[in-house]
């Protein structure tokens, strides 16, 4: 396979250099887990092998060699884990009695709860196993029980829904590759997607709402990464939908290297800079200009320990980190020791991490995430 950004072999391009393809390789997160999680691994040699035959395509490569396969060294060291095992039983106390997670404003979201649970899943714990499965499995079931008919996944008092709606989609995701035979996941999967499909804007975009007028750019990267991760379940995704959802992205990159709000208007800012960064890779962009330039903005701007604008603070380290692995090399081997050490100095004497915007449970999923992509257990984190 290739270095990520010396080529792509998982799309294909015609003579005018368009993706015209999109062949992500089914990876779900059950394979991953029982190669590898300690909590999963040796318990179920036969669950194993039934997960490595259930389908051919689960050994297929996962996309260009890249830094999951080389990790640094000291990558994980006991303070880290120290510090995500305080930080896992903060988020755990989180958890309210319908399975949704944290208070105020932003309590009862189905994306900050599915956000938490892949918290969790990125240490190994599983629906109803692991010392965390429990808290998982409710927060599956709170999604569940606040999927519409239409497929919109969201809360009553859920604002601009479409963003947990992505969140949300990408946990489905995640569990229904790790038990395919769930009909209740299935059906409120595929309902999510093709809501998400049938509310793309003209421009390739999404917004706030599930209807089909605006876009902007941080909505729509939800709802690429949501498409991502349902594809590789094994859920229908039609390529024009990401092919118009790319070159939306890539129109609203900036010539600084950056990324604006919206299509027409707007200056670049880095947390969503990142974010455009990690969706060109999760849509299986690995070179070009837009992809280096892009990288050296996120370099220019938001480097942790620097003076960067604490705005979206963690929703940026959240897609910084992704970009950063993905791109590998250099860029992994300065960032990630960086922004490791800057969420270990933020993390409070409870254990958790505070957004004051969107609260707790919030601000410590999101820190959980990045903190264990060194672990390699998510398909997210999977090239």
């Amino acid at each position: 396979m290739e270095h990520p950004r010396k080529g792509c072999p998982m799309r294909e391009r015609n003579s005018t250099c368009r993706w015209i393809t999109w062949r992500w390789p089914v990876f779900t997160l059950a394979a991953t887990l029982l190669m590898t999680s300690p909590l999963v691994a040796g318990d179920d040699e036969d669950g194993a092998a039934g997960a490595a035959a259930a389908s051919d395509e689960a050994s297929t490569p996962r996309g260009p060699t890249g830094a999951e396969n080389v990790p640094l060294a000291d990558e994980m060291s006991p303070e880290l884990h120290e510090a995500i095992d305080r930080g896992l039983r903060y988020l755990a106390a989180q958890q309210n009695a319908d399975g949704s997670f944290g208070r105020g404003r932003y309590g009862r979201n189905v994306g900050i709860a599915s956000l938490a649970a892949i918290a969790f899943m990125a240490d190994g714990h599983l629906p109803g196993r692991g010392e965390y499965g429990e808290q998982v499995q409710q927060a599956l079931e709170f999604v569940l029980n606040n999927a519409s008919e239409s497929g919109l996944l969201a809360a009553e008092t859920s604002h601009g829904p479409m963003y947990g709606h992505g969140f949300a989609t990408l946990f489905l995701a995640e569990i229904y590759g790790m038990n395919p035979s769930d009909r209740r996941v299935r059906d409120a999967l595929v309902k999510a997607v093709e809501l998400i499909v049938g509310t793309q804007n003209d421009e390739g975009g999404w917004r706030y709402q599930p209807v089909p007028y605006e876009a902007d750019v941080s909505v729509t990267i939800c709802q690429v990464m949501a498409l991502r991760a349902a594809r590789n379940a094994g859920i229908s995704v039609p390529a024009r939908t990401i092919d118009r959802a790319v070159e939306y992205v890539l129109a609203c990159q900036n010539p600084d290297g950056g990324f604006k709000y919206m299509l027409h208007t707007g200056a670049s800012a880095w947390p969503r800079s990142a974010a455009g960064v990690a969706t060109l890779f999760y849509a299986g962009i690995y070179e070009g200009d837009e992809i280096e330039r892009g990288l050296e903005y996120i370099k220019r701007t938001a480097m942790p320990g620097a003076s960067a604008t604490q705005a979206h603070y963690y929703y940026g380290h959240y897609y910084a980190g992704q970009a950063m692995y993905l791109a590998g090399g250099e860029y992994w081997e300065v960032w990630w020791p960086a922004i490791r050490d800057e969420l270990l100095g933020r993390q409070s004497s409870s254990g958790g991490w505070m957004d004051h915007h969107a609260g707790g449970a919030y601000a410590t999923s999101m820190s959980l995430i990045v903190l264990q992509i060194p672990k390699r257990y998510l398909p997210i984190f999977q090239k």
